[in-house]
Order: structure tokens, then sequence, then C-alpha cells
């Protein structure tokens, strides 16, 4: 028997090795290249056509120097509104560089905070009908704010069992205790907060939901959720990062104007086209997290220009508020067309329309397929979906071209089991 200590880093050598290869993911690299549009730069230019889907994810030869790559029309991204290339906010980040420089050197607590963060704060507080809002430089790290706020290790925070992995890891951190409800089932939440109620009158509880899942494209009746919530005494944390800019009066997500929701956790780096995030409150859950949220105290402040081009988005969003309601309206057509071909309907009514498939290797071999026919789309696999539960992730953008819907379906083709009309 061997007296060597043992290698620190072994179970991170034997997770690698137990991942199957249909599992194990790669960074490509992409170029903007014009209204919903990318273009594959690289060696990724050459992984569009030359890598089969069921082979290892291993890194292929470059394409050849000065090779001019055809466009892939985006359907991957969470840019919902076309505004990361809008020129308002290039304008407005390319100002802002220019006066302030690029980064802001410190915490918002010493020395870190701009005019154009408290401008950003003012004008979202405004927009939300909210009296607080606080920026933080990533939606992870607001996340994790938000839930710290809301509960400690005294805690019972029930969730729906399909948030986004910044909110566990958030109740992870508080020591809270962990109940998950069935996906937007009310019912079953109602049944679980009667019985925590019942048990200990007292104990704090916390209920955190979402109100666009982002690999769903599903929405909880916020209305009776936050009435749930209220009525059982509970607190609410509603993460709408994918649902602002389009759901909701405005675009301003579905908690709004919903007094049982406490804390509203968003994000720039979507709908809004740039980067960073903000948590937005009432009265004392907004003065708590300036006092004594360390990831709002102890990380640099949000980048200025970052901040100054979500302002600019906000402005947009200010001036012409149809652009969320159109792009629904898009996206009620495209579900009726992939329903209409034998696919699966897209639950949902929102920019996010997932194409469940079941296997691992029957997604990446669709997403191949769409991506030799010029368009994008990721194959999302577990763990980030259930098992048994592999998908396209097919996402809706402003600015698509007129033609998009027939070029994906001509692409699709036909399902190999076509569903049954009732």
């Amino acid at each position: 028997m061997s007296d060597a200590p043992p290698d620190p880093l072994a179970p991170l050598a034997a997770a690698l090795a137990a991942l199957p290869e249909q599992r194990r993911r790669r960074l490509r690299h992409f170029q903007p290249a014009g209204p919903g549009s990318l273009r594959a730069i690289g060696a990724d230019a050459a992984a569009a056509t030359a890598q089969p889907a069921t082979t290892p994810a291993t890194t292929p030869a470059a394409a050849p120097s000065g090779s001019r790559q055809p466009l892939l029309l985006d359907l991957a991204s969470n840019d919902y509104l076309g505004f990361s290339q809008h020129p308002q906010l290039k304008a407005a980040a390319s100002a802002c560089i220019a006066e302030q420089g690029v980064g802001a050197g410190a915490s918002r607590l010493v020395s870190g905070t701009r005019p154009v963060h408290a401008e950003l704060e003012r004008r979202l507080a405004r927009w939300l009908g909210r009296e607080r809002v606080l920026l933080f430089p990533s939606g992870f790290q607001a996340n994790l704010a938000a839930v710290g706020a809301l509960a400690d290790r005294h805690s019972l925070v029930l969730v729906d069992r399909l948030i986004h992995h910044s909110l566990l890891v958030g109740v992870q951190a508080t020591g809270a205790r962990l109940q998950r409800f069935a996906h937007n089932d009310l019912e079953d939440l109602a049944q679980r907060l009667e019985r925590a109620r019942s048990a200990e009158p007292q104990r704090r509880l916390v209920v955190i939901s979402e109100s666009l899942f982002s690999m769903e494209g599903t929405s909880p009746d916020a209305t009776a959720l936050a009435e749930l919530c209220r009525r059982h005494a509970a607190a609410l944390l509603l993460d709408e990062a994918h649902a602002l800019g389009v759901l909701g009066p405005g675009g301003r997500g579905l908690g709004q104007g919903l007094a049982g929701v406490h804390l509203v956790s968003g994000t720039f780096g979507k709908a809004f086209g740039s980067g960073g995030a903000f948590l937005a409150a009432d009265g004392v859950v907004g003065e708590w997290l300036e006092q004594f949220s360390g990831p709002f105290r102890y990380s640099t402040a949000l980048a200025p220009p970052l901040a100054a081009a979500a302002l600019a988005a906000l402005e947009l969003l200010e001036q012409e508020p149809g652009r969320g309601v159109a792009l629904l309206q898009r996206a009620r057509r495209w579900r009726d067309g992939l329903e209409d071909a034998g696919w699966p309907r897209p639950p949902g009514e929102g920019p996010i329309l997932p194409l469940l498939v079941g296997g691992d290797a029957t997604a990446l071999a669709l997403q191949q397929r769409l991506e030799a026919a010029g368009l994008l789309s990721v194959a999302i696999r577990p763990p980030t979906v259930p098992e048994g539960s592999a998908r396209l992730r097919l996402v809706l953008r402003h600015d698509l071209a007129q033609g998009s819907l027939e070029r994906l379906l001509g692409a699709l083709g036909p399902p190999a089991h076509p569903q049954e009309r009732s």
C-alpha cells in the first residue's frame, strides 16, 4: 500500500474521463456580421462543415487564411431586440470610453461609482416603479446577492425546479434549507407553503422563480405567484433576466406592478444588448443590499461603457415600447409554423422556442444540419436540461430577416416522428 498522498486533482481528471463525448463542450468563436447574423472564424469556420456531430469535440484544422466563410443566421443568442449592434448603444459606449476610460477601478463603495451608474440606477428605478436599483457586474453575481438578501441559514427557500444555476448556488451559500416545487406548478407550491407555515409559523420563507425560463421558454402566472407568496408571508424573488425588454407592459417584465414581488433580478446582457446586471427593490431590501451585500461591496463596479450602453438601450425601450410586442407576435407565427410542419409546438409565448428532440446525438445532428444550411442554433444537453430532454434552443431576434422561418423549416425537414393532431 502506497504512503504517497493522493493527487488533489484526481477527482477532476476522473470527472473528465467519465464525461461522454456527446456531453463535452468547447468554446467557439463568432464575429457579428450584420443584423441577425454571425460568422464563424478561425478553426470554427471549418468545424461548421468538417466535424461530425457524434465525434469527439477536438479542435479541427483552421480554415484557410483569408477565406470568406458564409453568414450564419443567429438563432442562438439572447440579443432579442438586436440592441448589441445598435448605433445608439455603440455611440454611448464610445463616448463614455473617451470621457471616462474603460474600467471603474474600484468597488462602488470606494471610488468606483460614476455619474452614469447613478443615472442608470435612477432611470431604471423610475421605469420599473421601484424605489432602489443597484448595479452588478454580472447576472450570476446579482443573483447571489439577491438570495443572500432574502434568506439565511434559518430560512426555507422554495424554488422552481428549473431555476438558473446561479440561484441554486445562492441558496447553497446561505445555508438555507432548499425545497423544489414542480415547474410552474403553483398548486404544488401552495401545498408546500401551507405545510411549511403550519409546521413553523415564524420561519422565514422565500420563493424563487423566473418570469421566462431560458431553456424552457415558459412563464409562471406571475400575478397568482405573487398573491400566493403574499398570502403565506413569503418573500418572492423573481428573476426577469430573459423577460425584460420583451414581456410585460412596455417590456418591463411580468412582475411589473405586483406588490408581492420583493426583489427583481435583471440583466443588461440580453434584450438590453450590453453587459452587467441589476437588482430592483423597495425600501428595506434596497438599503440592506447597499449596506450589507458582499457581492455588491467587494466587487469592482460595472464598467462605465457598459452602463452607458444599457442607459441608451433603456432610452430606446422607452421610445419604442412596441419592439417587444412585435417580437412576441413573430414568436407566435414561428410556433404555428413549427407545429404545422409536424414538430412539437414549443411551449410558452416568448422569443425562446425549445425544440425538444430527446437524445443528445439527435440534438447535435440537428445542430450540424442547420449550421450546414447557414443557421446557428445550439444543441442544449444535460446537465443544463433534464436527462432525455436534449433540444435545439431556437431564439428569435427583432432583426431577423423576413423569410427566416421558411429557411429554418427547409433546413429542419420533416420530423422523424410527426406530431399527431387531435
